[in-house]
């Protein structure tokens, strides 16, 4: 029985994440539609795309090999693993043992390899100007969100997600300045690893500055949808990141109840909800850079990140 419950509650994890990913950036585009005083598409938009994607025929170019059309299933499989690996509502899930930092990192790796080599595929300029963006946001954001796990795994002593966000529950572990440079360092990576303003605006189709939507211009009907649904999915999964290892009250204890997961399902809501408002007000407040200032960026993030590791080397109280 107690196997059954385990399955279940680890086969909620993937659901709600599969689930609340289309509801969130809805919510975004929303509230920074109000915060422009316009008032803006619904709730529920994101969803309605994506099935009105599911119901078109895909369209292939006549170069497009087996990769291109592979991609998008890859891609896909690999962030959804990584999303549902993040504790949401509550730690000692079933595949905890899995949910390490590492491991999600890799994880989004590959899954931005195969959408590089996508854009390549096909052999258009805008696939491979595109491509070569993205790898350079990459050799930035990557060592930049390295050096983020080298500090959180110091402090913690490991990189499994439920037994750090166990760690920051306690009381042992305080303010310390290096976590705050590693939380800046985190939202900037994931700023960039997303497309968000300052470095790409996903609303626009613009060829000088566009970086992700360069890459996927080629891709329709299903495919586009599992692009899409990918990239819903690597934006939850930052803001339940930093909620569960920067913000994890609330997450429901190994083998508790049903009520405990129902609060830690409400907090969850809740943490999605202020991390998707702070994200519409930055975005509203800030403009676009550009492409050119974006290594500057991250490497600010690089050299905060590289800051909160020696902090922690130079002293154990930081």
């Amino acid at each position: 029985m107690a196997v059954i419950l385990d399955f279940l509650v680890q086969g909620t994890q993937m659901l709600v994440v599969l689930l609340l990913s289309p509801l969130l950036v809805g919510f975004v585009r929303k509230v920074k539609a109000r915060l422009l005083r316009r008032r803006g598409p619904s709730l529920i938009q994101p969803y309605r795309d994506l099935l009105r994607l599911l119901r078109k025929e895909v369209v292939l170019a006549q170069n497009a090999s087996w990769l291109f059309r592979t991609a998008p299933y890859l891609m896909f499989a690999a962030t959804w693993v990584a999303a549902a690996l993040v504790p949401t509502f509550g730690t000692g899930l079933m595949f905890s043992w899995t949910a390490d930092l590492i491991a999600i990192a890799a994880l989004l790796g590959s899954a931005r390899f195969f959408l590089a080599l996508a854009g390549l595929d096909v052999g258009t300029s805008f696939g491979g100007l595109g491509a070569s963006r993205e790898m350079m946001v990459a050799t930035l954001a990557e060592p930049a969100m390295l050096m983020m796990i080298f500090t959180l795994a110091l402090i913690a002593g490991t990189t499994q997600l439920s037994t750090m966000a166990d760690l920051m529950l306690s009381s042992g572990v305080g303010v310390r300045v290096s976590l705050g440079l590693a939380l800046v360092a985190l939202v900037l990576v994931a700023l960039a690893e997303n497309g968000r303003i300052p470095v790409d605006n996903p609303a626009t189709h613009l060829e000088l500055t566009m970086i992700h939507e360069a890459m996927v211009l080629e891709y329709s009907g299903r495919h586009l949808a599992l692009v899409e649904l990918a990239r819903h999915l690597k934006l939850l999964l930052h803001i339940s990141l930093i909620a569960c290892v920067f913000v994890p009250w609330g997450l429901a204890a190994p083998g508790a109840g049903l009520v405990p997961h129902l609060v830690g399902f409400g907090a969850y809501l809740g943490k999605l909800a202020l991390g998707g408002f702070l994200l519409a007000f930055f975005e509203t407040s800030i403009a676009k850079m550009r492409i050119f200032r974006v290594p500057d960026f991250l490497g600010a993030a690089l050299m905060l990140g590289l800051l909160a590791t020696l902090l922690r080397f130079v002293s154990a109280g930081m």
